[in-house]
């Protein structure tokens, strides 16, 4: 029996999906065939693997140290796995043991930056063939499957900032004698001034980068729809087309570790961190545009024909079905327990500041930039959706995504009415953000539908890294150097 049978996914479909790979990879002269798998801060893991090992491991899988899933930011075990009961909380991770990775055949892309070289995602397995319950791909999901018995999907766009900057030297990144855990980042400038928002000039003056960034993004078969030049200094944006979340969150994976080697090879260093260590730049922001979809007919869910009678455009139910208006409920009663899950960084947390198009309080809004949820279309319109602005590009997208549906079934399922839409979304009152990133962790683990539906022991590990994390940060004499290697040199 293959390691795929012994999972129990290794259908009659799956095994003409890997002939047919098996045929693209002896025609097309690859040689190697990276491995990746995200890990819990949505960075791609892996290994690379000849092309005939990587097509054994179609079935067989390959090993890897279960310790990669118990890392923090700084590649730190955030567990003493090597000590007696220390690991008891996680079965099957004492002693650093091995997990192995199966790859999905139907995944594989040849990556454009690097000619003869394959990749294939793949997620985490126990040696005995059960699930890992803590892969973040398989939390999202499990969300799904949930989601999915109410008769609803989840359509999500991705509209992502992010910085690019120009290389001017590898030092002190790659001088061994500079070498630091985790190390430094390389000597950067910028490729545009900013301060003139989606200006065509400062397009033109990034058009290398830009061109590069377009490239590998369509060469991996990303919907890519927009390239702008945000608000900041060597800020840009990347918007693509919606479609079903786990497709998006997969797509988003993809297109951050694609853009980063891709740019580093052409002397660009490409940074989704919110707010690189400069004195003057904007943050950054990833805005989850969602809706839900009804899985009988395929519309979008959240669309009514005509608001409801008596309402007014302050009502939820004047621009969203009655379906639409509850999840919206559900995403701002667990408004700050879903935080941390969608801005995980010490760093992220400094986007929240008042008047910068960055939410501050739990509020919605109809088409209102700074509120936390913006609302945009209205009745009849079919492009109607739902905008959480509370992201940073740095998020785990599988995380991110399973946190608004955990939040929006509670409201569907407890039929959960939002206030009135806010159209001051910085005055005074009102239930504020988590402040910051322990704030933030203390609001997930106290809230119940967030933890029942991600599972107790996900919260628990998640909540575990990120406080490694913020003791670390707390311990730094530097806090600016620590952001530099922990967040700009790495993510």
């Amino acid at each position: 029996m293959t390691f795929a049978e012994r999972c129990g996914i290794h259908s009659a479909a799956r095994e003409a999906a890997c002939v047919r790979l098996v045929k693209r990879i002896e025609a097309s002269g690859v040689e190697l065939v990276r491995m990746g798998w995200c890990d819990t801060h949505g960075m791609l893991r892996g290994k690379t693997l000849s092309a005939t090992a990587a097509m054994r491991a179609l079935v067989d899988g390959v090993g890897m140290v279960g310790t990669l899933m118990l890392k923090d930011t700084a590649d730190r075990t955030a567990w003493k796995v090597f000590e007696p009961g220390a690991a008891a909380e996680l079965p099957g991770f004492a002693g650093a043991a091995n997990l192995v990775l199966l790859p999905d055949p139907e995944s594989f892309v040849e990556l454009p930056w690097a000619p003869g070289t394959g990749w294939l995602r793949c997620q985490p397995w126990f040696a005995n063939g059960a699930p890992v319950p803590l892969d973040t791909r398989r939390v999202l999901q499990t969300a799904l499957a949930r989601l999915a018995e109410t008769g609803h999907g989840l359509r999500t766009g991705l509209e992502v900032e992010f910085h690019i900057y120009r290389i001017t030297s590898s030092q002190p990144q790659l001088d061994p004698e500079l070498a630091g855990w985790p190390g430094l980042p390389p000597t950067v400038e910028m490729i545009h001034p900013g301060y003139i928002l989606q200006s065509e000039a400062l397009a033109d003056m990034s058009e290398e980068p830009l061109r590069i960034v377009q490239r590998t993004a369509q060469a991996l078969g990303l919907p890519l729809q927009s390239l702008e030049i945000e608000l900041g200094p060597s800020q840009v944006e990347a918007v693509f087309d919606a479609t079903d979340a786990l497709t998006a969150a997969d797509q988003m994976v993809l297109f951050r570790n694609g853009v980063r080697q891709a740019l580093r090879r052409a002397g660009f260093h490409a940074t989704f961190m919110c707010r690189p260590p400069f004195p003057h730049i904007m943050s950054s922001g990833w805005h989850l545009h969602q809706s839900l979809v009804d899985l009988r007919t395929g519309r979008n869910a959240c669309v009514r024909d005509t608001p409801a009678p008596g309402s007014t455009p302050l009502d939820a139910q004047h621009t969203l079905s009655d379906a639409g208006s509850h999840w919206l409920a559900g995403l701002l009663a667990h408004a700050r327990g879903m935080t941390p899950l969608c801005t995980p960084t010490i760093n992220g947390f400094a986007r929240f500041r008042p008047n910068a198009l960055a939410p501050q309080a739990v509020l919605w809004g109809r088409d209102n930039r700074g509120a936390m949820l913006r609302v945009v279309g209205g009745a009849g319109d079919d492009a109607t959706r739902i905008e959480n602005r509370i992201g940073e590009p740095a998020a785990n997208p599988y995380l991110y995504m399973a946190a608004q549906i955990h939040a929006g079934l509670d409201g569907l399922q407890r039929q959960l009415r939002a206030a009135p839409a806010s159209e001051t979304p910085y005055a005074d009152g009102g239930e504020k953000i988590p402040t910051s990133l322990p704030e933030g962790l203390q609001a997930l683990e106290a809230d119940a539908a967030l933890c029942a539906g991600l599972g107790r022991e996900v919260v628990h590990h998640f909540c575990r890294l990120k406080r490694s994390e913020i003791d670390r940060h707390a311990q730094a004499e530097d806090k600016t150097d620590f952001e530099c290697r922990e967040y700009f040199a790495r993510t």
